[in-house]
């Protein structure tokens, strides 16, 4: 995810993304992830979309057992953590400012055996990717990352270099303005995207991805 500065916003909305921590039940497990929007802005609060997707990881249709996968954006890290507890060895990554913040959920909400699966690394898209197996994920996944045009391309260019023929990309997004929707056009000249979950409650979008074996660029 993106850091922005804090905006003080009174709507009772957005309220609960000003608590000091927020808690779930995912994967039979109590979490608690801390959250710090003054200090963070939108990296450090848990969004609707994460949730979401995690419901999504509950239900068993993506294979995460055993599988490698890598989080984009993690933000607190919470569909990370979640992943792990189902299994997957997972990479969880956001910029350099937000990991000692995530690095911080992480070890707080994960038993000590599945920390050893855990990696908490930085991560800004379209850079250093060389740093990351090209095609070297199974499950790559993004909650809420859909939402500043200025990181579309980057963020494609980062996908196209984690995922193999055989990657299952999930997108969790809320489709606040037309520049998202272009977004997913993009997507599908280098993917083929199915839609395969929406919350209605949440009016948050699910999408599965797999890399096109060619591009279409025209």
């Amino acid at each position: 995810m993106a850091l922005v500065p804090y905006v003080e916003n009174p709507l009772p909305a957005l309220s609960k993304l000003h608590n000091s921590s927020a808690q779930f039940r995912f994967a039979n497990r109590d979490l608690r992830l801390a959250q710090d929007w003054k200090k963070l802005g939108v990296a450090a609060v848990v969004w609707d979309a994460a949730v979401v997707m995690c419901m999504y990881l509950e239900l068993g249709k993506v294979e995460l057992k055993g599988k490698k996968a890598i989080e984009l954006g993690a933000g607190t890290g919470l569909v990370g953590i979640v992943a792990a507890l189902l299994g997957a060895r997972v990479t969880i990554t956001d910029r350099e400012p937000a990991l000692d913040f995530l690095s911080a959920n992480v070890k707080a909400n994960l038993p000590p055996d599945s920390q050893q699966s855990v990696v908490v690394s930085e991560l800004t898209w379209g850079e250093g990717l060389e740093q990351y197996p090209a095609g070297g994920f199974d499950v790559v996944l993004g909650a809420d990352i859909v939402y500043l045009e200025d990181t579309f391309l980057p963020l494609l260019e980062t996908l196209e270099h984690l995922s193999s023929d055989t990657t299952v990309v999930l997108l969790a997004c809320k489709l606040r303005y037309e520049r998202d929707t272009n977004f997913l056009g993009m997507l599908k000249r280098r993917f083929t995207v199915e839609e395969v979950h929406y919350d209605k409650q949440r009016d948050i979008h699910l999408y599965k991805a797999c890399k096109l074996t060619q591009r279409r660029d025209l």
